[in-house]
């Protein structure tokens, strides 16, 4: 699938059972908007993911072993980990 970008380039395409993950990079993305979303096969976005702080972006995403779950970072110095079919945070830690 041909994956058009909202913003910027994508990163990083994660392919589940839920829908492709998408990173698009922070470079030049609008803080307002999320740069990590799940589109479905006809690329509707399913969902944003939640942000641990209004004005940061994700600079990393990996899908974890357990395979309903998203360990993340972001450019503000996050940890998060989110829940892959909503992308709502579950945990978050501040990393510096």
């Amino acid at each position: 699938m041909d994956i058009q970008p909202l913003h910027t380039k994508i990163d990083k395409t994660i392919q589940t059972r839920s829908g492709i993950i998408v990173l698009e990079s922070p470079d030049k993305f609008p803080r307002h908007d999320f740069n990590l979303y799940c589109l479905a096969s006809n690329q509707k976005i399913l969902w944003k993911a939640e942000k641990p702080d209004p004005d940061t972006l994700y600079s990393r995403v990996r899908l974890n072993e357990d395979g309903t779950t998203l360990s993340t970072y972001t450019i503000g110095g996050h940890a998060c980990d989110l829940e892959l079919t909503t992308g709502k945070l579950i945990s978050q830690a501040t990393i510096k």
